[in-house]
């Protein structure tokens, strides 16, 4: 018998979470808000810091969100919506810290310089023609570009010594990017939350089944963990759980969710915290991908800045997992293959046989092998200086095509109800960087209503400038956003 009422319940304690979470209270301070997490502490799965990339996805470096064509012509049409979105997260952070609701920026947000470095002819290729397309657009002015030895030296002196001479090389830098914490953004919010009256935090708490109501609302049974489970109601339910969102969604029954799949993908970084080594790289650096592997697994040498440890970060590693959550169950994958997903699963796996090979060759590496990866980038890396853990999990989405077909998607996707009480946030990068978009996206879709309040349109332009217009098209809203995100969040120089 349901004992607790709540207006809008939160499944998952990370960074889509605590942001929706945070945005709707902002927007109505007298919502009664509920958070469960299955685990005993929140944001300690994919938002964790040491289990995501921590870039502040703004597509500056990664090479993955610029395709090229046959004949070379590169679409940035990606990276630019990339871009836009991190502007907006950075405004919403940028208002809680002036509001007092973040701590100070340092403790989660750090300048940190966003750069690609490519070898071979091709390559370079590549890399001229997406700085020429991207630079010439205002979001992207300041990047720069070269193709000298002597300059590469200075901006990413780890990667260039002991590097075999005569080879091809360039790279790009934008000096105002930045390295992300954002397990500290949403232990943040949510300990922000948790001061406020109507807000209910329930850890070690895992969801069991989703029932809707006839009045619409949903009853949803959660298990305590060795305690009687119980049932809370809920009018609007969001599931924010990562990799484990997709189960979920499908026990809510929802027709939207038709179709849906994952595919499970896991990670693990080489991490040095030795100061002498981390001292002498200060960038976020990415390369090209291996052919056949997925965008996660864009290869980066990275500066990360996470509590109180600094340290470089090389990877990630990629590797096949039935699991979908990195605390998950092997039976995670199994138990997700349904009636009306089996097709597209299918002919997914059919059409991605070289994906599948390239991740199970990615679990059977040896240190060895790893360690002669991180030398393509830092080639007088030694053994002793770097050691292997384990990141997040990523869940793929898999959805079918009007003939029944599946297509694996890389990207994050919102699935909602028709009556607007439930969304689902399936998929993985560009991720935690683009929270603020994507939840202002689930406040559109299934508060319609309350938006038709000229005081929630009011709300949401205070606390996101550029909320309604277009920074992708508008220059000097562009300007004007960036330096009060850049002044607020002290990533000038």
């Amino acid at each position: 018998m349901s004992n607790k009422k709540f207006d809008v319940l939160l499944v998952g304690a990370g960074a889509m979470s605590a942001t929706l979470g945070t945005l709707l209270k902002e927007l109505d301070p007298k919502l009664n808000i509920g958070i469960v997490e299955r685990l005993k502490h929140v944001a300690n799965e994919s938002t964790d810091g040491w289990n995501n990339a921590g870039t502040g996805h703004a597509a500056y470096c990664e090479l993955n969100y610029t395709s090229e064509d046959e004949n070379g012509d590169i679409d940035i049409s990606k990276a630019l919506s990339i871009n836009a979105q991190f502007e907006v997260s950075l405004q919403f952070w940028s208002y809680l810290v002036e509001q007092g609701k973040l701590p100070q920026a340092e403790s989660f947000i750090n300048r940190t310089p966003h750069k690609s470095f490519v070898w071979g002819e091709e390559n370079v290729k590549f890399l001229r023609n997406r700085f020429e397309k991207m630079s010439a657009h205002h979001l992207f002015q300041g990047m720069e570009f070269t193709e000298s030895k002597e300059t590469v030296e200075q901006w990413v002196p780890l990667v260039m010594r002991g590097r075999e001479e005569g080879i091809p090389i360039a790279a790009t830098k934008v000096e105002h990017g930045s390295d992300v914490d954002f397990g500290a953004i949403a232990r943040s919010m949510i300990a922000q939350l948790a001061k406020q009256d109507d807000f209910e935090l329930m850890v070690g708490h895992s969801v069991e089944d989703l029932d809707q109501l006839e009045d619409g609302s949903w009853k949803v049974t959660l298990d305590p963990q060795g305690k009687n489970a119980f049932a809370v109601e809920a009018k609007f339910v969001f599931l924010g759980a990562g990799g484990g969102a997709l189960p979920l969604l499908q026990k809510s029954g929802i027709p939207e969710c038709d179709g849906y799949g994952g595919f499970p993908v896991t990670g693990q970084w080489l991490v040095c915290t030795n100061p002498v080594i981390v001292s002498q790289h200060h960038a976020k650096v990415y390369g090209k991908a291996a052919i056949g592997a997925p965008p996660m697994s864009v290869p980066h040498l990275d500066t990360r800045n996470i509590g109180d440890t600094e340290a470089l970060l090389f990877g990630p590693f990629a590797g096949f997992t039935t699991k979908f959550l990195k605390k998950g169950s092997v039976m995670d994958l199994l138990g997700s293959i349904k009636m009306d997903n089996i097709k597209p699963m299918l002919s997914v796996g059919m059409k991605n046989m070289d994906l599948t090979k390239y991740l199970i060759s990615e679990v059977f590496q040896s240190d060895t092998e790893r360690m002669d990866a991180l030398r393509e980038f830092y080639p007088q890396a030694k053994d002793n200086d770097w050691s292997l853990a384990n990141a997040g999990q990523r869940v793929q989405i898999i959805k079918k095509n009007d003939q029944g077909v599946g297509k694996l998607e890389f990207g994050t996707e919102i699935v909602s109800s028709t009556d607007g009480t439930l969304a689902a946030l399936l998929g993985a990068s560009p991720g935690a960087s683009t929270a603020v978009p994507t939840m202002v996206d689930v406040i559109e879709r299934c508060f319609s209503a309350q938006l038709d309040n000229d005081d929630w349109k009011k709300k949401l332009k205070e606390m996101i400038p550029s909320y309604g217009e277009s920074l992708i098209d508008d220059a000097e809203l562009a300007k004007r956003v960036r330096q009060y995100t850049q002044t607020t969040l002290k990533l000038l120089d």
